[in-house]
């Protein structure tokens, strides 16, 4: 146990100064708005998508369920919420991106499946081998519910609404309406406060771990974002903020 915990500690850590080295290089991951050829062979972005998220999908729910954890309702609960998200966002999601001809570096696809690899062992064992049988209607349990499900409703709308605009047209678009009136990337802030809420749930260290890793990522990528709607669109909203509400 104290190795696991040594080894969560050292990942927080690296999360920690990754998150510095993306904020002050300001270095954009070349997917999406921000491909380019710099970053070596690429592969489809669909199937990049799928083949980025579903390490988290098997890892997580398969040590849970071959762990010392009785699967009562609660952990039950708790391993529906986590396939909820990775289902979707690796199984449906990618194969709705109207992103034809659009390609992936295959060192991202393969950084994000370590990265979900890691993270699906680090809270599937806490919670299938250490935490125990102690969940029940705390009210950590039921605000972190809520929280995970008001932040899964923002990123789902707003990852509609994206999808939408690019139906509509083969070209970006500025989006409008619902929190893209307040923030640039939504999407981006319904999943951090997803985990958040995941990380109240469990209420141990490594669901913490992955709520600041998920904000080590996200918040970077949606100040590029941000920079790059207000570089391209000369009459983009200027009080609209990156991914905070009336923050940043």
């Amino acid at each position: 146990m104290e190795l696991y915990y040594n080894l969560l500690g050292f990942w927080i850590l690296f999360g920690a100064l990754t998150f510095l080295y993306l904020i002050f290089s300001k270095t954009a991951a070349p997917y999406g708005r921000h491909q380019n050829s710099k970053w070596g062979w690429s592969v489809d972005n669909n199937w990049g998508w799928f083949w980025m998220e579903l390490p988290a999908l098997l890892v997580m729910p398969a040590i849970v369920i071959i762990g010392n954890i009785q699967l009562d309702i609660y952990v039950l609960f708790i391993l529906f919420l986590w396939c909820l998200h990775y289902f979707y966002r690796s199984v449906i999601f990618p194969f709705r991106l109207k992103t034809k001809g659009k390609k992936i570096p295959i060192v991202i696809v393969f950084s994000a499946f370590v990265f979900n690899l890691i993270n699906g062992f680090f809270v599937g064992y806490e919670l299938g081998f250490i935490s125990g049988n102690e969940f029940d209607l705390t009210p950590n349990f039921i605000i972190g519910a809520i929280v995970f499900a008001i932040g899964m409703y923002i990123n789902r709308s707003s990852d509609n609404k994206l999808i939408s605009l690019r139906s509509e047209s083969t070209g970006y678009q500025i989006p409008r309406g619902g929190m893209f009136k307040y923030v640039s990337c939504p999407n981006l802030f319904g999943e951090i406060i997803e985990w958040a809420g995941f990380a109240i749930i469990l209420w141990n260290l490594s669901a913490l771990s992955f709520a600041l890793w998920t904000a080590y990522n996200l918040i970077p990528r949606a100040l590029n974002h941000h920079q790059w709607y207000k570089n391209n669109f000369s009459n983009y909203p200027s009080d609209r903020k990156a991914v905070f509400p009336f923050l940043f």
